[in-house]
């Protein structure tokens, strides 16, 4: 089923939240690559269940790739795809804007 939208603001706003996926697409623009415990030791407060549900919706939206090694034990290794690439200045943008806000917001929280 085809999803519409009234305002270009809904596809960002539901590709991008969700609690963890905007750090962890921030997190793979500035490392390029990362293993799943590596981006698990970046965002200690995640639960495991809450991570993989993330990287897959990640996945699942294309913007994300998941590279799995037939190892023991399994090495999995997640990038951005071109286009999850393209979201780098909205992700910068919504970053410094939470760097110029983060007082006010904290106070009203």
């Amino acid at each position: 089923m085809r999803k519409e939208y009234s305002h270009p603001i809904e596809v960002t706003m539901d590709v991008v939240c969700g609690k963890w996926k905007g750090v962890i697409l921030c997190h793979l623009q500035q490392n390029d690559v990362l293993r799943f415990g590596e981006i698990k030791k970046l965002l200690p407060k995640v639960s495991q269940k809450t991570l993989t549900l993330q990287l897959r919706e990640l996945e699942a939206d294309g913007l994300i790739n998941r590279q799995v090694y037939p190892q023991v034990p399994p090495k999995v290794e997640y990038s951005l795809t071109e286009y999850g690439k393209d979201l780098e200045a909205t992700l910068n943008h919504m970053s410094e804007w939470g760097k110029s806000h983060v007082e006010k917001v904290e106070l009203n929280g």
